[in-house]
């Protein structure tokens, strides 16, 4: 690996940070919230219920970030899946003058360069929606069924490392409990550990 990228990843996963609280267990109830997009316009995961919903943590400076979505695997999810109807908000959480925070201006510019396909990019800078999932890591993934429980917490894929070459040798733990649920069947593996750069909370 690139030994600055590696310190690039190894410094962003430090940073100074107010941890979050943990996770919602599978099974329970999704906490419910209400953000508003790039574009200022308000979601809440209420509005969506009966549909499933996908929540991503993101942080467009994180190198692990950066390995799905340089490689398009990112794009390439949200847009399989929002075309079957599976809605899929993306959130930055980063405290306004941390690592991967975002204005509604920036925000609109990020997804439109990197040609993103979620259905919303959503600003969180107090952190309130990724403290109540226990949001600790960018990526960050959350799966909601249409009854409104968490199926699905945890990583992105298996290989835990900013390197793009690991995408095609690994597990995509989201696919795999996309594509399970969605067939009715139970999701085999509804837990794994976050990677990524830490999200930057705002301090108390």
């Amino acid at each position: 690996m690139n030994m600055k990228l590696l310190l690039t990843a190894v410094t962003s996963l430090i940073g100074t940070t107010l941890f979050a609280a943990d996770a919602p267990p599978v099974g329970n109830a999704a906490p419910d919230f209400s953000l508003t997009d790039a574009k200022g316009k308000p979601h809440s995961l209420s509005q969506y219920k009966g549909k499933y919903v996908v929540l991503e943590w993101f942080n467009p400076e994180c190198p692990f970030v950066k390995k799905h979505y340089g490689t398009g695997n990112m794009q390439n999810l949200q847009k399989e899946y929002t075309d079957k109807g599976v809605v899929w908000l993306t959130i930055d959480s980063n405290a306004p003058g941390t690592q991967g925070n975002l204005t509604p201006e920036e925000a609109d510019r990020v997804a439109t360069s990197w040609k993103t396909h979620e259905t919303a990019l959503l600003l969180d800078p107090d952190g309130k929606a990724g403290q109540a999932y226990g949001a600790k890591n960018t990526p960050n993934m959350v799966i909601v069924n249409p009854d409104g429980k968490i199926i699905y917490h945890g990583a992105i894929d298996s290989k835990a490392t900013p390197n793009p070459s690991d995408i095609p040798s690994s597990t995509n733990y989201v696919k795999a409990a996309l594509d399970q649920s969605l067939a009715g069947k139970s999701v085999s593996t509804p837990e794994t550990k976050p990677y990524g750069c830490s999200v930057k909370y705002k301090s108390s």
